[in-house]
């Protein structure tokens, strides 16, 4: 029997993790477009950092404390702007409250991918605006000729759709209200 690669093996676990590990640099950065600089140095770091990890222990904690060193890094390195409104007891919470175990993440991005197609082309349109292009409402509402606030209700309502698809969509066998 020959011994592992270490090296590749850090690879292995990094390739399996990198969706948590990106979205939970985003979960501390909402709405910052650096979040993937981010999340790329993070993986930098983890590999830099790679003989410190000791195999057979929990990667994902592990690379997830080197993601929240460097996003704390990077606010630092902000911290002149001015519009820098996010608390180190904010990222705590979130930090502390984000599930760990995310090894069901490509079951709901199936899901949701599948319930996306379900809806209608200008709703997957308004989906696509505010949350995959993440673009203010505003200039959609103008775009589309809409009040914001109807969009807004709009939203909601999809956002409830979607939800109840994906739950249906991951317990097929489970009763869900619709």
């Amino acid at each position: 029997m020959t011994p592992k690669d270490p090296d590749a093996e850090i690879i292995s676990l990094l390739t399996k993790h990198q969706s948590a590990l990106t979205l939970y640099v985003r979960s501390l950065m909402p709405g910052d477009t650096a979040a993937e600089d981010v999340a790329q140095e993070t993986n930098a770091k983890v590999w830099e950092k790679r003989e410190d990890f000791e195999l057979g222990t929990n990667f994902k904690a592990w690379a997830f404390s080197i993601a929240r060193f460097q996003v704390r890094k990077y606010r630092f390195s902000q911290a002149k702007d001015a519009r820098l409104v996010f608390c180190d007891e904010l990222e705590e919470t979130i930090a502390d409250e984000f599930p760990v175990e995310l090894d069901d993440l490509s079951e709901h991005q199936v899901a949701l991918r599948s319930c996306l197609q379900k809806l209608k082309p200008a709703d997957r349109e308004l989906i696509h605006h505010r949350y995959f292009k993440r673009a203010p409402l505003k200039d959609y509402a103008i775009k589309v000729g809409r009040s914001i606030g109807g969009l807004k209700v709009t939203l909601h309502r999809l956002r409830n759709r979607l939800q109840i698809c994906i739950e249906k969509r991951l317990s097929p066998t489970k009763e869900v209200n619709a």
